[in-house]
């Protein structure tokens, strides 16, 4: 009875892992459950993957009520870059950060900002341009968290072997 019931589970897992195309979505995860004298705690992670993107999530919960969520997701491909990663505590506490960036035809441009949960967010632009004759133009604005900004910019040379 056993080897038949056997025999059908994996007939029917290699039919579900031959009908999934080869360049779909890979899921991972797990959870843990700890106890013990001072009280216990759950911790979770989990993982999804496709071409082009990824996204990661984890936490941890403890039986007094303290704990946190993070989770990270990135899209890529040529050309461009994103990514956004956030951290959240049971206690409101948090930030979140965003990163672009794109590139192509001599161009560069790309960004980070992070937001607390407190309303205030920092973070800089980039950008640069080739200008054809070996050298490039460049400019990065810096933003504080109580909203001043600075300005960097330039121009740099072609070097000389």
């Amino acid at each position: 009875m056993y080897k038949h019931v056997l025999s059908f589970a994996a007939l029917a897992a290699g039919m579900v892992v031959a009908a999934v195309p080869a360049d779909a979505q890979v899921r991972r995860g797990h959870v843990a459950v700890v106890r013990g004298p001072a009280g216990g705690a759950v911790q979770w992670r989990s993982a999804a993957r496709e071409a082009g993107s990824a996204t990661v999530r984890r936490g941890l919960q403890t039986r007094d009520g303290r704990g946190y969520r993070h989770s990270r997701s990135r899209e890529y491909g040529p050309g461009h870059y994103s990514a956004d990663r956030s951290t959240q505590f049971n206690n409101g506490r948090g930030a979140t950060t965003s990163r672009d960036a794109s590139w192509g035809d001599g161009n560069f441009s790309g960004s980070r900002t992070t937001t607390l949960n407190n309303g205030n967010s920092f973070g800089r632009t980039t950008s640069a341009t080739g200008n054809g004759d070996g050298t490039a133009n460049y400019s990065t604005t810096f933003t504080g968290p109580q909203g001043g900004s600075r300005t960097v910019s330039g121009t740099v040379q072609r070097r000389h072997p």
